[in-house]
């Protein structure tokens, strides 16, 4: 009896679990953790009404209509941008202003290079041949053979000695009151030899001046170009403000061109100034050597003239052989 009972306390629970299965198939699942909320029952054939704007909407989406509208500007100021940043394409771009500026320092610097190959080659020139004539000049006995040895050449040195014969033969006609070309007579030798070092001071004064020419536009070019160069770029910058104000934004796109281009004209100031004050030191120091060995050639036509006073006289050289 016992055993027939559960059987059919069994049958009936599987015949429970059976009727009740499809039900939990058509019912959706539900966390049992989530409380569920009816919601309201809605007619497929009735729109839903709008939901109204709150408070808290409108600053999230004037902030995305502000965004927008920056993107779109700063994509129509790119495409308008000059792209091409290098010296050149910054040079067309510029302001005439700083274009000026530019082209005015780009031809001081052509000018800088000029000098320093003009002035170097004449240097080599003028200090080769000097110290030629100042060994001729040591190596001569006498103010006559020192003139015979620079027969027909030209320069500093042959200026001297022939200066130093000038005033020898002016000084014995005035003294002798007889023609230049009439043969010797004593000279006075403490007045002949300060004539002859007037003379050859004068020489050699004029000399160092006339190798010097040309530098002065070293010293001006690298004194003022780098403040040239910073007028350029004080005009560019001023023009980027502008722009700035005019455009009323500050994106670095549309400010960077403008301070590109004028940094560029103090690059170049700083190219033609640099180079200019280097080469225009290295000339002086060469003048100055150069000055000192035409010292060096006058002291020694003086001394020729000394040796030749303390002989007893100086021999009228005839005008024909001084060298013109």
């Amino acid at each position: 009896m016992r055993h027939t009972a559960f059987r059919h306390l069994t049958a009936a629970i599987l015949l429970a679990m059976t009727a009740t299965a499809p039900a939990m198939a058509q019912s959706p699942v539900t966390d049992p953790g989530s409380a569920t909320t009816p919601g309201p029952a809605t007619n497929p054939g009735i729109q839903a009404a709008p939901q109204p704007v709150t408070a808290e909407a409108l600053p999230a989406a004037e902030d995305a209509a502000t965004e927008e509208m920056a993107i779109e500007e700063d994509a129509a100021m790119a495409a308008t941008l000059p792209h091409d940043l290098s010296p050149i394409g910054m040079f067309m771009a510029a302001d005439i202003v700083v274009k000026a500026v530019m082209t005015g320092l780009a031809l001081a610097s052509i000018a800088t290079w000029t000098v320093w190959l003009v002035k170097s080659l004449e240097l080599a020139a003028a200090r080769r041949r000097v110290r030629r004539d100042l060994a001729m000049l040591d190596e001569a006995r006498s103010l006559a053979e020192a003139v015979t040895g620079m027969d027909g050449q030209r320069g500093p040195a042959a200026a001297l000695v022939r200066a130093a014969v000038a005033e020898t033969r002016i000084t014995r006609e005035v003294t002798a009151g007889r023609p230049p070309a009439s043969g010797a007579g004593p000279a006075s030798g403490a007045g002949l030899e300060s004539r002859v070092a007037s003379r050859l001071a004068r020489i050699e004064a004029r000399a160092g001046r006339m190798i010097a020419r040309g530098t002065g536009i070293l010293a001006t070019i690298g004194s003022t170009a780098p403040f040239v160069g910073l007028f350029g770029t004080v005009w560019g910058i001023m023009n980027s403000f502008i722009g700035i104000s005019e455009s009323q934004t500050t994106n670095l796109a549309v400010v960077a061109p403008g301070i590109a281009e004028a940094l560029l004209a103090t690059a170049i100031g700083l190219v033609a100034a640099i180079p200019a004050v280097i080469i225009y030191n290295i000339f002086a120091r060469a003048i100055t050597g150069y000055r000192a060995e035409l010292a060096d050639a006058s002291a020694a036509v003086a001394r020729l003239v000394s040796r030749d006073l303390d002989r007893g006289g100086i021999a009228v050289v005839p005008a024909q052989t001084i060298g013109g």
